[in-house]
């Protein structure tokens, strides 16, 4: 096949799509360009394998650093684990994309996405999402698609603030919204925000702009299909046979009804299973007494059955919701689940607290450090320093399972980053509090958004070490249930793990009483429009002001000081022309000063210099020695230094590290002095004062200028030998 392409300009920029050039054996392949950052992305349908019950779409996205022009970094040189930007970005094409395949479809279908070109700028995780998109729609996938996917910042310029689509990685430097949305021609099914307390207008307004840029971009991916024409083919999907279904809703409706009104979860869990077991045993057993083809047909059937068994739950968890206004639990739709908040719960963290929403329960701990905790982000961007993390832990036993442990996948990583962003938009002024700050967020119980409860209790952990947030931030999620014919619809606020399993969507905002600070929505239905998004803001706005009343109760305001087991850390300003001397030769001068008053110092190329310690003493004294070492020199500044050189026409004291001055025989004293060690010797600590600066910046000192000046206030000034 030839190559096509097509392109059209979107927010300034030229975007590309182009196929039939590569990887002409997968079932599709494009090239997607947007200025001069490229992606391409593949698909791959195999048949579905055997056993399987759920749809095993997999997404993977690479960065390649020669796109960027760099070596990867470590022994290898070569790429090894996606970091948690590619995790994050695989998240983000997977979400929106899942939904859009008939129910049943059972396929092996995978996506690779690798970023072929970074220009610095154009970020890739969008283009990703685009050519992902586009890849499905030219497969012979059953994807009811194109989606698309695009960026929203918001950047004030002298005309006032301006939405702008896909802004560059420069100018979201300069921006107070980081919006990612997808949609479709049907509405929006994905949102992702991090935002410093943007007004819920206001973020209604970018995803109503970043929406116009959606339809150009489906217009250009529909345009590129018409041209290819690509024939879909659903297969055989994986839904239980109408019979089935009936003998299912015969023998189950009336029962799981009423077991589904249970409040507890542990209790209503427990009584359903054994309901399922007790069905499918008696109904649909097994045959492993007959030759293979009829165990092969039981064992089928059982699993239809297991399968409609679920239908009819989530039917019935609709319809009790949806018709007769009944919640699993009993709550009303706005009602929030009774809280418990206890802040200084673990004695030794700097700041820690316990945040409880119905049966989610989040233990949480805050740690101050200094500069040279920061996280170091490398990749095709350039690199950077994180001063705030969050880290978020959901092991097994959180959900009564005794489950494989290891190390964090990508739903914890996911939720740890919604966490950390929405938090991000209250953090305070590095300038105002230099400390980098962690967030571990360990879920010990979970029965629905334990994402918002790690914002809620990271808050009250931050408050309780005294870091100086602007406000108080408090998350929660929103549901959505639809009757069978979708016609009616209700919003039901923090919602249980069921209610996401059996619901429409799971819609979490993070915020404060002045504006959101982070968004995401999982969308299992077709799409969201505007006044749907609305009526959602204006609920999630009464939830969280709801649980902010309450966290304030807890504690009001960030407490007055960091805790006594927290470094303290002071920063102070040296010319950048100091820096050097700082430093030292090899570093000797900088580490000598952090052996000798044991503190940590950190220096930036500004002339920034941060040093920490948790005893004040300390402290204060390793200042000293930096201010002396940054210190311009001045005449008529007196100083307090060490003998370093005794000569016979004077002694040389060292005012600072590096930087000595000389004391002539005659200003030693205010009487004649006959031999200079008769007056001081190396080591002794004397007080001077700097008299001349020589053009070549030699320092004249004087301590007899002092003891005339003592004599004639009357305050005698003894030997400092």
């Amino acid at each position: 096949m030839s190559t096509i392409k097509v392109q059209r300009e979107i927010a300034g920029r030229m975007l590309t799509l182009e196929t039939g050039q590569v990887g002409k054996l997968a079932s599709s392949c494009v090239i997607v360009s947007y200025a001069e950052t490229t992606v391409m992305a593949s698909c791959m349908r195999a048949k579905p394998r055997p056993g399987l019950d759920f749809f095993p779409m997999q997404v993977d996205y690479r960065e390649r650093t020669a796109a960027g022009g760099k070596f990867p970094g470590g022994f290898r040189k070569r790429e090894g684990a996606p970091n948690e930007k590619e995790i994050l970005t695989m998240r983000m094409i997977d979400r929106p994309i899942r939904p859009m395949f008939p129910d049943g479809f059972i396929d092996e279908v995978q996506i690779q996405c690798w970023v072929m070109s970074h220009d610095g700028e154009n970020d890739s995780d969008v283009i990703a999402s685009v050519a992902a998109s586009t890849a499905l729609s030219l497969s012979d996938a059953p994807f009811e698609g194109p989606i698309a996917t695009v960026r929203v910042g918001r950047i004030y310029t002298d005309d006032g603030p301006q939405f702008v689509v896909n802004p560059t990685v420069t100018q979201l430097e300069f921006s107070d919204i980081d919006l990612v949305l997808s949609g479709h021609c049907d509405g929006v099914n994905m949102i992702e925000v991090g935002a410093a307390e943007v007004p819920d207008e206001d973020v209604l307004e970018a995803i109503k702009f970043g929406y116009k840029a959606i339809e150009e971009i489906l217009g250009l991916i529909n345009e590129l299909v018409d041209k290819i024409k690509p024939e879909k083919v659903a297969g055989n999907l994986a839904v239980p046979s109408d019979e089935i279904m009936q003998i299912t809703t015969d023998k189950c409706d009336a029962k799981l009804t009423e077991l589904r009104q249970i409040k507890g979860k542990t209790e209503r869990s427990a009584k359903i299973d054994a309901l399922r077991s007790e069905f499918l045993d008696e109904h649909f057993a097994e045959n492993s007494s007959g030759n293979y083809g009829e165990y092969t047909e039981s064992s089928s059937r059982r699993s239809q059955a297991r399968d409609a068994f679920r239908k009819l739950e989530k039917k019935i968890t609709r319809r009790l919701i949806v018709e007769k206004g009944i919640r699993a639990d009993g709550r009303k739709f706005e009602e929030i689940r009774p809280l418990e908040m206890i802040v200084g719960y673990f004695n030794r963290t700097h700041g820690s607290a316990m945040f409880q929403r119905g049966e989610t329960q989040s233990l949480v701990s805050c740690t101050l450090g200094t500069g040279r905790d920061e996280q170091i982000v490398d990749g095709l961007i350039p690199e950077y320093s994180k001063k705030f993390y969050l880290h978020y832990n959901f092991p097994p036993f959180c959900v009564g399972e005794a489950g494989r442990i290891m190390g964090p996948g990508r739903r914890e990583i996911g939720h740890g980053a919604l966490a950390e962003r929405s938090l991000l938009g209250i953090m305070p002024n590095p300038e105002e509090f230099p400390y980098t700050i962690r967030i571990i967020s360990d879920i010990t119980e979970s029965n629905g958004s334990s994402s918002m409860a790690s914002v809620c209790g990271g808050c009250l952990a931050m408050m309780d070490a005294g870091v100086p947030i602007a406000n108080t931030c408090a998350g929660i999620s929103v549901g959505r249930f639809t009757d069978d014919n979708d016609e009616n619809e209700v919003f039901v606020t923090d919602i249980l793990g069921e209610e996401d399993f059996f619901g429409d969507m799971d819609f979490k905002v993070s915020g404060t009483r002045d504006g959101i600070t982070g968004i995401q929505l999982d969308l299992k239905a077709r799409g969201l429009n505007f006044d749907q998004i609305e009526r959602i803001f204006a609920q999630a706005l009464k939830g969280r002001i709801e649980i902010i009343e309450e966290m304030e109760g807890v504690i009001a305001k960030p407490r007055a000081d960091i805790s006594q087991y927290a470094p303290r850390v002071h920063t102070l300003k040296i010319h950048p022309d100091k820096i050097g001397k700082l430093i030292g030769p090899g570093g000797k001068t900088i580490r000598a000063i952090q052996d000798r008053w044991g503190v940590n110092i950190d220096v930036e190329d500004d002339g920034s210099v941060m040093v920490s310690s948790s005893d004040g003493p300390s402290l204060e004294g390793a200042l000293g020695e930096v201010e002396a070492l940054g210190a311009e020199i001045k005449v008529g500044t007196v100083y307090t230094g060490k003998v370093v050189s005794v000569k016979d026409f004077g002694a040389f004291i060292e005012l600072a590290p590096g930087t000595d001055g000389m004391c002539h025989v005659s200003e030693l004293s205010d009487e004649y002095v006959s031999k200079v060690s008769d007056v001081v010797k190396i080591g002794d600590q004397i007080k001077v004062k700097v008299i001349n600066v020589d053009d070549q910046g030699r320092i004249k000192l004087s301590r007899k200028v002092l003891m005339q000046e003592a004599k004639e206030s009357s305050e005698p000034v003894g030997a400092d030998a």
